[in-house]
């Protein structure tokens, strides 16, 4: 038996990889949860048996005081964003109970993790298996976008977040400041737009309940 190409492995380990995501996303609980670690699992064990190192993997130091304007930006756009929505009575608290402490640490290691997800894992892999970085970028950033379905909103942004952060990091090869800014963008989003527009920043099948629990009243 043929040794599996490195082409071929990269394209399995895409489409295992989004498969997993996309199943998570459209599974109801309490099913998504298991899925959910299985997926962390799978994706773990296939970035550890590639031996990259950090620096590759985008969580060293490499790249990190350079590309520090990045949430530098974030910041000073979301600080307009939230005098705006101010102004306009649509600024609102974050949604549930937790401690706002909580909330921001928790949402910014889900920016990580999502940061890790696009390049680490699948950026990566797609530059290996398409000519030239624009059309990797494009194809990553729309697989990026299309796991945000049905939420409009947060289609369209995480195209173009999906596009410039792919950009930025095949720049700067940093995570940190990618997540960072992400967090700042994401929290920004969740309370200048009113909830029954993003329906709690949720996607696939809990955008769906969403929609069903509040449309009986």
């Amino acid at each position: 038996m043929s040794r599996i190409s490195p082409r071929t492995r990269d394209l399995l380990e895409i489409i295992v990889g989004y498969g997993l995501i996309l199943t998570v996303i459209w599974t109801p609980n309490p099913l998504q949860r298991i899925l959910y670690w299985i997926t962390v699992a799978t994706i773990l064990s296939l970035t550890l048996l590639r031996r990259e190192n950090l620096k590759t993997l985008g969580l060293g130091t490499t790249g990190l005081v350079f590309s520090l304007w990045i949430p530098v930006l974030a910041f000073a756009l979301s600080a307009l964003a939230v005098w705006v929505s101010f102004r306009l009575h649509t600024l609102h608290s974050l949604f549930g109970q937790a401690p706002l402490f909580s909330h921001v640490w928790g949402y910014l290691v889900w920016a990580l993790m999502q940061q890790f997800l696009l390049q680490s894992y699948f950026l990566s892999r797609m530059l290996r298996l398409v000519p030239g970085r624009w059309p990797a970028v494009g194809l990553v950033a729309l697989l990026f976008a299309l796991a945000h379905i049905p939420n409009p909103v947060l289609t369209v942004l995480t195209l173009v977040w999906g596009t410039l952060s792919c950009l930025f990091f095949l720049r700067y090869r940093n995570l940190y400041t990618l997540a960072l800014a992400h967090g700042i963008l994401g929290i920004c989003l969740a309370i200048t737009i009113p909830d029954q527009v993003h329906r709690h920043m949720r996607v696939g099948l809990g955008y769906l309940h969403y929609h069903q629990r509040h449309g009986n009243r």
